[in-house]
């Protein structure tokens, strides 16, 4: 098979993971006789089937898989095409992609052949030859399979910036429903390993006073992937999951994939795709757990499971909580104002260093960029106290205004409030195959 139908077929496979994101890792420029950089900042230039952006090499070692995931289109009895790079057909192609400036770093994952240890053996040689053979200092992402050996494991985390263990659903009923060969408590244990290597390095590092400092490990720390929509899973276990996650193994992100409906799929999966909009809202409450000081129980509860569709999880909870408002901007603490729809954690800050000066007024908080369309209704100013805080209407009024998209599809635009860093992504699925194909060309010349 020729290199670019490989690549076509590979980079197609490797749109389903939404786990991709750069940043994170420390800066590092390559010498005079090496090849590439990485920023803290992150790398974007290429999308992804939502709309986000990277410019990493993402592909798939091969598709062939001798696992049997429901949910997966490259699953063993999947009738796909199925294809294989050689470890040295990745590194030829990432630096061949590197030199043209198509890419800025790669993505590798890989179907499980022969053995976990035999896959994981080649996505850790890419690696190491990319870093040591041809001293590339560009971003490396390894998807890490569970089921390898830890040296094996270790030794990754060695040459890559960041390490990916996909938990992939959010109970191990989900798993034993859809993908008996996955373990929970076998992933969970990958991911302890890989995040105590990452804290003893660390800490090593720091008392390496006027000493050589031993090498980094995972600078840009581990990640994982929750497929929401594929099971009868809720909003409030898949969050669960996500905060113990986050709690035990200090994951850098959890990213959240609404199930896409496969072909030849079985009988056990959902025959629709979840609304894109779930996976917004996980988004949006995974920030208030790891930014503003939330708990899963105040974000959903057993009641209502599930969270709203029509406004944000923090406007949610200020409208069951309304009895704590309206917020003094020149009087409250900083975990209150966090609580405040409308007010993300830069302007928080702002208001904060600001009210030192000044008592704050609405023109004030305007030029500090807040959104007033939202805060407004629950803040307290020198100029401005909000009328209406229990009225039936409330919701009606700080819930984005929807509109017609298609004749049966009803979507809602809703700004973000402050951005941490930029959501990972993909390319539109019709894209990856062929702009995968037309770089193939000029990279080989076979077309």
């Amino acid at each position: 098979m020729k290199l670019n139908r490989k690549l076509a077929i590979l980079a197609d496979a490797a749109k389903y993971d939404a786990s991709c994101a750069s940043s994170g890792a420390a800066g590092r420029r390559a010498g005079a006789s090496g090849l590439g950089s990485t920023t803290g900042s992150g790398i974007c230039h290429s999308y992804t089937p939502d709309g986000r952006c990277v410019s990493l090499l993402k592909i798939l070692l091969t598709n062939v898989c001798i696992f049997d995931c429901r949910y997966c289109v490259n699953r063993r009895s999947s009738d796909v095409p199925r294809a294989r790079f050689t470890a040295d057909q990745v590194v030829r192609l990432t630096l061949d992609f590197y030199r043209r400036n198509y890419i800025e770093g790669l993505f590798l994952s890989s179907g499980i052949i022969r053995s976990a240890d035999y896959t994981m053996e080649q996505l850790v040689e890419v690696a190491r030859a990319l870093r040591q053979d041809h001293l590339f200092s560009g971003y490396i992402h390894l998807k890490t399979i569970p089921e390898a050996s830890p040296e094996l494991v270790a030794e990754a985390g060695r040459w890559a910036d960041r390490l990916s263990i996909n938990v992939e659903l959010p109970t191990q009923g989900d798993l034993d429903r859809l993908a008996p060969e996955k373990d929970l408590v076998q992933i969970e244990g990958a991911m302890g390993r890989v995040g105590s290597k990452i804290s003893d390095v660390r800490a090593e590092r720091r008392k390496a006073r006027g000493r050589r400092k031993p090498d980094r490990f995972v600078p840009a720390g581990q990640s994982t992937q929750m497929i929401v929509g594929a099971t009868p899973a809720t909003d409030r276990e898949v969050l669960h999951t996500s905060d113990r996650l986050y709690s035990r193994y200090r994951l850098r992100r959890v990213y959240y994939s609404a199930f896409s409906p496969i072909p030849a799929a079985s009988a056990s999966l959902p025959l629709r795709s979840p609304p894109l909009l779930r996976e917004h809202r996980l988004y949006q409450a995974d920030w208030l757990l790891r930014f503003y000081g939330f708990d899963v129980d105040e974000i959903t509860t057993p009641e209502a499971p599930s969270l709203p569709l029509d406004v944000d999880p923090k406007t949610a909870w200020a409208l069951r909580h309304r009895s704590l408002f309206p917020v003094d901007v020149n009087r409250a603490d900083r975990e209150s104002l966090l609580r405040v729809p409308g007010l993300g954690t830069k302007g928080v800050s702002r208001i904060l260093t600001s009210r030192r000066h000044r008592r704050l007024r609405l023109d004030d908080l305007v030029r500090l960029g807040v959104r007033l369309d939202k805060a407004r209704h629950f803040i307290v100013t020198d100029d401005h106290r909000p009328r209406g805080l229990d009225a039936e209407g409330l919701r009606l009024r700080v819930a984005p205004r929807a509109f017609q998209t298609d004749l049966f599809e009803q979507s809602v635009i809703e700004p973000r409030e402050d951005r941490h860093e930029s959501p990972d992504a993909a390319e539109p699925p019709d894209l990856v195959s062929a702009r995968a194909t037309e770089a193939a060309a000029a990279v080989t010349g076979e077309l």
